[in-house]
């Protein structure tokens, strides 16, 4: 399954790397929510998927917290 290779990806990454990829999906969600705003965008599933992408890496965030 596509969502758990991403999750096994995530909790391999460092708190940094994390970090680094919550801002960029942070803008991507931004910018999607932009385009839906203005009728350019095409896919708006894409913002639910950004979304819970988001969710995905702040638990992954907050466990490293816990467990350090």
């Amino acid at each position: 399954m596509k969502t758990s290779n991403y999750i096994k990806e995530l909790r391999e990454e460092s708190v940094a790397v994390l970090q680094e990829k919550l801002v960029t999906a942070k803008k991507e969600l931004f910018n999607l929510r932009f385009q839906n705003a203005t009728n350019q965008l095409d896919n708006t599933a894409r913002i639910k998927e950004v979304r819970k992408n988001i969710a995905r890496i702040q638990t992954i965030i907050t466990e490293k917290a816990k467990d350090a």
